[in-house]
């Protein structure tokens, strides 16, 4: 599994976040991910490149044709990590509510 920091450059770009939407609906060949973007070959490969260093993606060739596919775990650590940080940003919150509440009825 790659670390966080690689997990969320991977969603630091549209393009990226494109071919992951994309790939949510099945596997895809590069030429399919590809055709959407107005972009050179070679540029859209350096984006699969960052999703598969990522753990966004993998691939596999069949003679000259290269198949993506996502790696759904990926998205279990990245939903984790969110979650952890929902809940410390909710809590805290619940602290601010109340102080400023406390502060309210005593003021």
């Amino acid at each position: 599994m790659a670390n966080l920091d690689s997990i969320f450059h991977g969603l630091s770009d549209p393009t990226r976040r494109a071919v992951i939407v994309r790939l949510a609906a099945g596997p895809a060949p590069v030429s399919e991910l590809a055709a959407p973007h107005d972009m050179a070959l070679p540029s859209f490969l350096k984006h699969l490149k960052v999703l598969e260093a990522g753990g966004w993606i993998e691939s596999d060739k069949a003679g000259r044709i290269r198949t993506c596919r996502l790696k759904p775990e990926t998205a279990k650590a990245a939903e984790g990590w969110l979650g952890q940080q929902r809940s410390l940003w909710e809590a805290r919150l619940d602290r601010l509510d109340a102080f400023l509440t406390n502060q309210t009825d005593e003021g």
